[in-house]
């Protein structure tokens, strides 16, 4: 147990006026500023400068506001929120990463650092434990350091220790960590969480931020292989996956074989887990979340949340309009770390509505006062439950299709209809991105053809120019074959309608090649409805690299269930005599040869069985 508490003689160690920094998350030192409220006395006009503090924040309440007034680096709590929206306290927006250095070069000078440790070990050194964040730059920056000793502390390692000669008063007093319990999670969290861990290779280093995507997230990684970490948070969901030998840190590339945080919130079994874990090291914000050294792992992937997304890619996530919600954090540091890191692949993931469904969450413009904390430079990927939006590399016009395939459907026509208006989004763009739910819950199979690893998904309006290109690569012979003359031009506007297909009534599949951002279409199979409603016509052509090894195949048989599932009655198509490859296709799929007044070209037909719970095509 810890001594008895010392005394502390508030007025010997404060003054009125003076700026105290108090420790932050798990590590907040609640007992110390109860003391310190309770044996205040004539001091009053004290600022709090505070991140994150896991604890009540009584010192924001308004009885409080003659002694504290507290500026929040990161807002954090509802307390804490509704003090910033009353003017009872500020908010000041800062990198997490530049932080430590608003104490040392006496932006925010600090008279002192409330903060709390574990007991001393028989060199004389304390633990910061679970917050080393920016509680370490504190502790060197200001004039006086006053600490509360608690047995409950955790020793981690790292650059995590404090010498007692360097604590100017102690206090010793028990107390258990705050615990922060797992979230409950739900349908369209689970299915972002889901996405995310498509995104995440085996072997990447993973940073995660807090709250039910990222848990989520982590859940969804239970197969992956031989991932790193290097977070300025871990959670209990981290844990669990170093149990498991997920989470090995063999594949790092800054750090190899240890993970990498700067502070733990969770529940009591995390803080017996990272205490005295020589496989964890704890170190500064400046640290961990300098985009230099997050930048030094390869592969690197970080995942954070906003509050809503405009169409060119700007991140809002620290204020809903005018009210201040949270902070900038780390999101912009391991962004910009994500996107220098090579393989890197900085993400947001958030729901596509808010509100009960009744707003989106993509939006055309940003809400009139909120704040963009991530540019839309920074962003590669932005996930929703219905999707992945890639933004690297892409035009304003091809990024706000991406958006609004991920945006929920009942927004995205008037979505598309507001970017219309700003040009960013030609006339000629009539359909908005729309899924195929035969494909199953991700919308998109992964295959594997002769040795490579291959998407087949959707075609949609963002892969206009993917279409153009897939198209200006064909030699004189495929489109010969494939569209029975030697087309000489695809115009955006042809390609254009091309991919702005309804694909609730016709079909337009595709098989694309995927590394990272860089995407290319390999292979195309479309069916297109009949005016019976009840049959349709199947074309696809194949890159000539890619002819003969079963994706035409693959394609086909993918069209096939979806047409029976659909309850339509049959398939044609249309081949040249000469496409010896492509009858076959179709001959071994079971289309039989039909009679024909053209001797160039083979008619060929499927009949479809009605397969259990198909229904009839319902169509205008």
């Amino acid at each position: 147990m810890a001594k008895a508490p010392a005394k502390l003689n508030w007025q010997q160690l404060l003054k009125s006026g003076d700026r105290i920094f108090i420790g932050s998350h798990a590590g907040t030192p609640a007992a110390l500023i109860d003391d310190l409220i309770a044996n205040a006395k004539q001091l009053h006009d004290i600022e709090i400068v505070q991140v994150y503090t896991l604890a009540d924040n009584k010192w924001v309440e308004p009885q409080h506001q003659q002694l504290f007034k507290v500026n929040a680096l990161f807002i954090g709590g509802d307390k804490v929120r509704q003090a910033v929206a009353e003017g009872r306290a500020d908010y000041t927006p800062c990198f997490m990463s530049d932080i430590p250095s608003l104490f040392s070069e006496g932006v925010l000078p600090l008279d002192a650092a409330l903060i709390m440790v574990s007991p001393a070990d028989e060199h004389g050194y304390h633990s910061l434990g679970v917050s080393v964040d920016v509680v370490s730059a504190a502790a060197k920056s200001a004039k006086k350091v006053i600490a509360q000793v608690n047995t409950a502390m955790p020793v981690t390692y790292g650059q995590a220790f404090i010498h007692r000669d360097q604590i100017d008063s102690f206090f010793y007093a028990d107390q258990p960590l705050p615990e922060m319990p797992a979230p409950e999670l739900d349908a369209i969290t689970e299915r972002i969480g889901q996405y995310v861990s498509l995104l995440i290779e085996d072997g990447a280093t993973i940073q995660i931020g807090i709250g039910k995507i990222c848990d989520a997230v982590l859940r969804y990684l239970g197969n992956h292989k031989d991932l790193g970490v290097h977070s300025e948070l871990i959670t209990d969901g981290v844990m669990d996956l170093i149990k498991k030998g997920v989470v090995n840190n063999r594949k790092k590339t800054f750090h190899p074989g240890k993970t990498v945080t700067s502070f733990c919130v969770g529940s009591r079994a995390l803080y017996d887990f990272v205490h005295a874990n020589p496989h964890l090291g704890f170190y500064p914000s400046e640290y961990v979340n300098s985009p230099t050294n997050i930048a030094r792992n390869d592969n690197m992937v970080a995942i954070n949340s906003a509050i809503e997304v405009d169409l060119t890619g700007q991140i809002v996530s620290d204020s809903i309009g005018h009210l201040f919600y949270s902070g900038i954090g780390g999101q912009v540091d391991f962004s910009r770390g994500a996107s220098m890191s090579s393989g890197g692949k900085p993400i947001i993931a958030l729901p596509s509505t808010a509100q009960n469904g009744t707003i989106s969450r993509i939006v055309p413009f940003i809400s009139e006062g909120a704040g963009v904390v991530t540019s839309r430079g920074h962003v590669h990927y932005v996930v929703t439950e219905f999707g992945v939006a890639s933004l690297r590399g892409k035009s304003i016009r091809e990024r706000s299709l991406e958006l609004i395939r991920v945006a929920h459907p009942k927004f995205r026509q008037q979505l598309l209809e507001e970017v219309r208006k700003h040009y960013w989004v030609p006339h000629y763009q009539l359909h908005t991105p729309m899924e195929v739910p035969e494909l199953g819950n991700v919308g998109f199979k992964e295959l594997l053809i002769d040795g490579e690893e291959f998407d087949l998904r959707p075609l949609n309006p963002s892969d206009e120019r993917r279409l153009q290109e897939f198209f200006y690569s064909h030699t004189k012979e495929t489109l010969q074959l494939r569209y029975s003359a030697v087309p000489t031009q695809m115009s955006r506007e042809k390609s254009c309608t091309l991919v702005g297909v309804d694909q609730s009534r016709d079909l337009a599949l595709c098989i694309v090649k995927q590394k990272g951002s860089v995407v290319q279409i390999q292979a195309v199979g479309r069916y297109y409805l009949l005016n019976d409603n009840q049959s349709c016509e199947v074309a696809f052509v194949t890159r000539e690299k890619h002819q003969g090894k079963g994706m035409a195949k693959r394609l086909l048989q993918e069209m096939i269930t979806i047409a029976e599932l659909r309850g339509l009655t049959s398939m044609s198509a249309y081949v040249r005599a000469e496409n010896k490859a492509m009858l076959a296709v179709f001959q071994k799929a079971g289309f039989s040869r039909l009679p024909g007044d053209e001797p160039t070209e083979v008619n060929l037909q499927l009949r479809l069985p009605r397969s259990a719970g198909s229904k009839p095509a319902e169509h205008n």
